[in-house]
């Protein structure tokens, strides 16, 4: 079943050659065997060859308190081919970058570790820096723009949002651009299946959001656990479904329920959070002279780890 998620991340200054590296599988990443397709777009001449020479530019000449790259993280739906898949992602990218930016983008499809199907997925890796033909080397790319003389100072930067309000909705519009673009390849394949954008709470459905296990620790399930994980997930998405068809949305006991449930659930986060800091307060206060962790002083102290 098709799985909305689409994530932001910012790199600093440093991150970005091995960010680069990471998602397109190579130097100390090249044995990874999950990597479906890469490529690179917009490019300045000096780097078109090498993109690489790029990312580490950016790591060397970015001011820095800058960032050095802007990157999407996507659920591509299993339903499509690989051809299908790739077709999407860069119908997505000419729709978001266009020709302004230098870019990377992988699609890596690893095994899920529940089901053991596919897990396909997109790292579109971006250059806030926009393309504006005035050739520059890699130092100068990298400087302070300047508006009165481009051709002296480095590639405009775009600017982010200027309020935490504004940011909001940019993320809210380029979540449903998402749902949108994914919707429409899901259908022009002859696929009924739909992704949306939008949270459980405001679906109006009533259920916690599905656990990820990573390869870890979904080693150490049974294939009895796993079964019934996936028998639970089938369950709970089928249910919630059903009944989001079947809600009132204007009855007034049902917008209290839901009110009332939510604040439960955010208690229960609250709360977890707390223990999660008292955890790492006691950890750090339990390391021993000799640099060892005193697991009896911690257990001592009322926190179960698991042990």
């Amino acid at each position: 079943m098709a799985t909305y998620h689409l994530s932001v991340k910012f790199g600093g200054k440093g991150k970005a050659l091995a960010h680069a590296s990471y998602i397109t599988r190579e130097d100390k990443f090249s044995d990874r065997k999950d990597l479906e397709y890469a490529e690179h777009g917009n490019m300045p001449e000096w780097a078109k060859d090498e993109p690489a020479h790029f990312w580490q530019a950016a790591d060397e000449f970015e001011r820095a308190n800058g960032s050095t790259y802007r990157e999407f993280e996507i659920a591509l739906p299993r339903e499509l081919n690989p051809e299908q898949r790739l077709e999407l992602v860069r119908d997505f990218v000419k729709q978001e970058i266009g020709d302004k930016h230098a870019y990377s983008f992988a699609i890596h499809n690893p095994q899920a570790s529940i089901d053991g199907g596919e897990q396909p997925h997109a790292h579109i890796m971006m250059s806030q820096r926009v393309n504006d033909g005035i050739e520059r080397s890699p130092e100068r790319y990298f400087k302070r723009y300047n508006a009165k003389f481009p051709e002296r100072g480095g590639a405009k930067k775009d600017s982010p949002s200027i309020t935490p309000t504004q940011a909001k909705q940019d993320l809210k519009e380029l979540r449903q651009r998402w749902e949108a673009k994914h919707n429409e390849h899901m259908q022009r394949h002859g696929h009924n299946q739909k992704i949306d954008s939008r949270s459980l709470k405001d679906r109006g459905i009533i259920r916690y959001p599905e656990q990820h296990f990573g390869f870890e620790s979904a080693g150490r399930l049974t294939p009895e656990q796993k079964q019934s994980i996936k028998n639970g997930r089938g369950f709970s998405e089928g249910a919630a479904i059903e009944q989001a068809k079947s809600i009132d949305y204007t009855d007034k006991n049902w917008i209290k329920a839901i009110g009332a449930d939510v604040k439960q659930q955010q208690l229960i986060k609250s709360l977890t959070q707390d223990i999660s800091q008292q955890h790492g307060r006691l950890m750090k206060a339990s390391i021993t002279p000799s640099g060892n962790v005193s697991i009896e002083k911690v257990k001592s102290r009322g926190l179960s780890m698991g042990w």
